[in-house]
């Protein structure tokens, strides 16, 4: 099969003929990819970032966002059956240990990661388990969808933890309105009574932000903390969400929080950098967010298949891997790149 792969760190992608995945265990899935997120994640592969962390042998097939029709099943799977549409969850876990049991399964202590330590769904054909797919309502398809496998899997999980102390009246600010922030957007209105403030510097982004739910658009350009004071009677937000987290946005971002305040950490690629008084005197809290749950992916599908969750995608195929990588890193796609083989 045709797949997409990893052959260096700073190195471009290159497409390679594979083996196809075969069932080998009684819980396996092999999916056939009917649409593959480009995901920034990606770049920071090839950039080396992750190759410590994942210690993943090369050449390796890249892709974490995935969705499409069940080609194949093990023995003992019961869930779903050839030619289903699913999504899948970016982990394969074990279902056995103490987080797995609590439903916490992101933490797995023996899980895999198609596309960042293992073969992923840059490519015609995916293996993965029972544990990880979640059948697709008859409205949605998996091309329109599968970004939602990790990018708003992560957006849903971060949103859903805020959405969880916002009261009505509350204001939730959501640092960023591109890939991720767009679909967090939608799933605070959907969960949530919290008057929505978007910052980006795009004013795309921004343009987008309100015609998805977000009550303020504001146009990061130097103001921007200010403005976004004005608009919370002087205080700052009850919650912010940083779905950038590098070019200062974290520094703006604090500056946008209220006392007691809730900063929710997505984006990654710079440190907080906030003296320790600062944190007490003002009782803020950091929360990081990975990415969600396999109840979480199933409680996001239930949002899109109803419509309170929408995928704004631009689509390549395969063998335009490269122009799907170089437009997102150029800044120039809003929303979600989509591979479809």
């Amino acid at each position: 099969m045709k797949a997409v792969q990893v052959v260096g760190y700073g190195k471009n992608l290159e497409m390679a003929e594979v083996p196809a995945p075969e069932v080998t265990g009684p819980y396996d899935v092999i999916v056939r990819i009917g649409g593959a997120g480009v995901c920034r994640t990606d770049l920071h592969i090839l950039e080396g970032q992750w190759a410590e962390k994942s210690g993943v042998e090369l050449p390796y097939t890249i892709g974490h966002e995935n969705a499409g029709w069940v080609h194949a099943v093990g023995s003992a799977v019961t869930n779903v059956s050839e030619g289903d549409k699913v999504i899948v969850h970016p982990l394969i876990t074990c279902g056995l240990c103490r987080a797995c049991r609590a439903g916490d399964d992101v933490h797995c202590e023996n899980n895999r990661f198609p596309g960042i330590d293992t073969a992923g769904g840059y490519a015609e054909y995916l293996k993965t388990s029972a544990r990880s797919v979640v059948r697709l309502d008859d409205s949605l398809e998996p091309a329109d969808v599968a970004a939602l496998a990790d990018a708003g899997l992560t957006a849903y999980h971060a949103a859903a933890k805020a959405a969880r102390r916002l009261r009505p009246g509350d204001r939730c600010v959501v640092i960023g309105a591109g890939g991720l922030g767009h679909i967090g957007i939608q799933v605070l209105g959907a969960l949530t009574a919290a008057e929505i403030v978007v910052v980006d510097r795009n004013p795309d982004a921004v343009d987008l932000a309100v015609s998805v739910g977000a009550d303020h658009g504001v146009l990061a350009d130097g103001g921007h903390v200010d403005r976004v004071r004005e608009l919370t009677g002087g205080h700052g937000a009850e919650a912010v969400i940083d779905f950038v987290g590098e070019g200062g946005s974290t520094g703006d971002g604090i500056g946008m929080l209220r006392r007691a305040g809730d900063y929710h950490v997505v984006g990654y690629g710079e440190n907080i950098d906030v003296p320790t008084i600062d944190v007490i005197s003002a009782e803020i809290n950091f929360i990081g967010n990975l990415v969600g749950s396999y109840n979480d992916l199933c409680e996001l599908m239930v949002l899109a298949a109803r419509g309170r969750v929408r995928l704004h995608t631009a689509k390549y195929s395969l063998d335009r891997f490269q122009d799907a990588l170089d437009d997102l890193d150029g800044g120039r796609i809003r929303g979600r790149a989509i591979l479809v083989p």
